[in-house]
């Protein structure tokens, strides 16, 4: 098949692949690229060129074959099929770059008719490519029919069993169901509605689904299904009423879902219905008791705080609302002396009496809790000032009522007043400024009070510091401290003052009053102050100092039963003679006792402890009643006096009461002196102990305060 050379010419090379192969990697690369912008290649382009390269080689083999290998070209196009290489154009991109590269291919040059060779060999690579094309879609096309079959085969076996399922349910359901145009004719019923409804099936696919709706709630039932319907509503629930065959309603709860061709378009609506009647009377039966009080019928503070964000947002915006937070005072008394029976009726009168007085009001009356009341006046135009309802308030509540038949009861209250508050304002907020009012009132001792902004600040921060103290005390930010007792006539030190200073981290450090009265605040005094006389007697004791100690007790820690006993064991355990600790009674609590003549834990606490050689103070001392009663030590004389003490009508009182004090063998103590000028007004006015910054040293090295 090859040229014969002239005679004495050097024979031409045979054409080798081998040293073609270079190029064949090129031309693998191209047409890689090439192919894979005609088909998703499920290779990696490195696989891919391996494959072309392949397939060159073997084309190149085909064509210089003598005669050419056009079963070896077809396979190659077969191989091409393989590999996925079939998209609408991958044949001619694959022909127009094999055609250009064997046509120039230099081992090929020397190959007699190369031009018909490489169309012989192309032609029977597409014709292999097209074959193998043809059979793959063959196979494809029979797969996806038998596919087709068994999808249509389980679709129809699916739809048997649907509606097998659809009829079981539909007969053997509890609830009621109807079928339904989208009008709400009905098609079909089960015999749960028949029955529900006191119907036959029959009569039921005579009418209108809202043919058995109650007339009020037929319009929205409308409303609901032509959303539904619309497709604004993926599924309806609603509770509506329905009308039995007697005409008797009953609540019952629909539950409807469209049903939809396979083209989307509704067709027809699918109810079930539950009949709701004995549930809806308890479930509105126990809602009520959930959120109204048991006793008063009044609604509680759970409905009372869920209704303030309502009632807020429907004020007058001129207007406002105003929130009036009640709170009996003695009422504990009245249980306690009258029983509880009648403490009921009396918090139900309270309840009655509240209602009158609003009467004519757009308000809402609560009973919070306990013996507290609550009443939000949305204000209008005729709404009496806050004065003349709290007056009415106090006047209605002062009227005796006869629990009994026999005991007239009446009581008063303490009143937190919120007025007009700004818009916007929480409900939370609401109730806790109504409280903190309210609590100040109490505190002052007033009858009512409204709200102030300022005071409000200082109370929130008081009230977190004292609910911080707790942690504060466990922390060791609250430490016990010493104040020197110095006679006023000049000395050494005649005894130490044991005294609370928290190290506060924002603060700074708080002294002692302020650790006392927020102590009380939450109840901490009397574990505190057990505390501080358990720490100063130890720490004093340690310290070989031989001076006496001075606790100042709080009220509820004067009166405490255990006092007595702490006293021994802190003695017992620090080795201080009963003399050298001198706890300090507040005045207050003893006077009360001698005031009434009957003896409480406090003063039965103070007579004990003289029994047992330890000798008290009281202090906070302004009532020269009490001295007869109890023999106090020291007496000191009360902050108030001390603060006016040259105020003309302070000074003659300071005066009589230093003489009773000498008279009953005591001493009269001063705290506070800041100067030692101040010491020597004291000095002269009688007075034989003074502390206070004056006299900031202190012996042993004890931690001053």
């Amino acid at each position: 098949m090859t040229a014969s050379h002239p005679r004495g010419d050097v024979p031409r090379k045979k054409p080798s692949a081998d040293r073609a192969a270079r190029r064949f990697g090129t031309l693998a690369r191209k047409w890689g690229y090439l192919i894979s912008t005609t088909a998703y290649l499920p290779h990696t382009p490195e696989e891919i060129e391996h494959e072309l390269a392949a397939l060159a080689g073997r084309l190149f083999e085909a064509v210089v074959s003598d005669p050419p290998d056009l079963d070896g070209a077809a396979a190659a196009g077969a191989r091409l099929v393989e590999l996925r290489c079939v998209g609408a154009k991958s044949l001619h991109r694959s022909l127009e770059v094999l055609a250009k590269a064997l046509l120039h291919e230099p081992e090929l040059r020397a190959v007699d008719g190369l031009a018909e060779r490489v169309v012989l060999v192309l032609g029977a690579f597409s014709s292999g490519y097209g074959e193998v094309l043809r059979e793959d879609i063959q196979k494809r096309q029979e797969g996806l029919s038998r596919a087709l079959l068994k999808v249509e085969q389980e679709t129809r076996q699916r739809q048997v069993i649907t509606r097998a399922q659809f009829e079981e349910v539909f007969a053997g359901s509890a609830s009621g169901v109807a079928l339904t145009e989208l009008d709400g004719r009905v098609l079909r019923a089960n015999a749960a509605l028949a029955k529900t409804l006191h119907r036959t099936p029959a009569e039921i696919a005579e009418m209108s689904l809202f043919d058995l709706v109650h007339p009020e709630d037929v319009e929205q039932l409308r409303e609901s299904y032509r959303e539904l319907v619309a497709g604004r509503l993926h599924r309806l629930r609603a509770g509506r009423r329905l009308v039995g065959k007697d005409g008797e309603p009953m609540w019952a709860t629909f539950a409807a879902s469209v049903i939809r061709d396979a083209l989307g378009a509704p067709r027809q609506l699918l109810t079930i219905v539950d009949d709701d009647t004995e549930v809806s009377l308890l479930q509105r039966r126990l809602s009520h008791q959930a959120l109204h009080d048991v006793l008063t019928g009044l609604p509680n503070r759970q409905f009372f705080s869920t209704r303030l964000e309502t009632l807020l947002r429907d004020a007058d915006p001129a207007r406002g609302v105003t929130l009036f937070h009640l709170d009996l005072d003695g009422f504990s008394q009245i249980n306690g002396g009258l029983g509880q029976e009648l403490g009921d009726r009396v918090l139900r009168g309270v309840a009655a009496k509240l209602k009158v007085v609003f009467d004519g009001e757009k308000a809402l009356v609560a009973r919070l809790g306990g013996d507290e009341f609550g009443v939000l006046v949305q204000n209008t135009a005729d709404t009496p000032g806050v004065v003349t309802l709290v007056r009415r308030i106090t006047h209605e509540l002062a009227e005796a009522e006869y629990v009994d038949g026999q005991r007239g009861v009446a009581v008063s209250a303490a009143i937190g007043v919120v007025h007009r508050p700004p818009r916007g304002t929480t409900p939370a907020e609401l109730l806790r400024a109504s409280d903190l009012t309210l609590r100040r009132v109490q505190r002052t001792g007033s009858q009512w009070g409204l709200f102030d902004r300022e005071l409000d600040r200082r109370d929130r921060h008081d009230f977190g510091l004292a609910a911080s103290m707790a942690g504060a005390w466990e922390n060791g930010e609250i430490e016990a401290g010493y104040r020197a007792l110095v006679p006023a006539t000049g000395g050494s030190i005649e005894g130490v003052e044991a005294r609370l200073r928290w190290a506060h981290p924002a603060e700074g450090v708080l002294p002692h009053e302020t650790c006392v009265r927020l102590a009380a605040e939450t109840g901490l005094d009397l574990p505190l102050g057990t505390w501080l006389l358990r720490t100063a007697a130890e720490r004093l004791a340690a310290s070989g100092i031989g001076v006496p100690l001075v606790v100042e007790l709080t009220a509820q820690q004067a009166a405490d039963p255990e006092l007595v006993g702490e006293i021994r064991r802190v003695l017992d355990d620090t080795g201080l003679a009963p003399d050298r600790l001198r706890p300090a009674f507040p005045a207050a609590a003893l006077t009360a006792a001698a005031s009434t003549g009957n003896v409480g834990d406090a003063a039965e606490n103070f007579k004990v402890l003289a029994e047992i050689g330890v000798r008290a103070e009281i202090h906070g001392f302004g009532d020269v009643t009490c001295l007869a009663e109890f023999p106090a030590h020291t007496v000191r004389l009360a902050a108030n006096l001390v603060a006016k003490r040259e105020h003309p009508l302070v000074t003659g009182t300071l005066a009589a009461l230093v003489d009773a004090v000498h008279t009953v063998g005591a001493s009269v103590s001063v705290a506070g002196v800041e100067t030692l000028d101040q010491a020597v007004w004291w000095q002269d006015r009688g007075a034989d102990v003074v502390s206070g910054p004056a006299f900031p040293e202190l012996p042993g090295g004890l931690p001053g305060c």
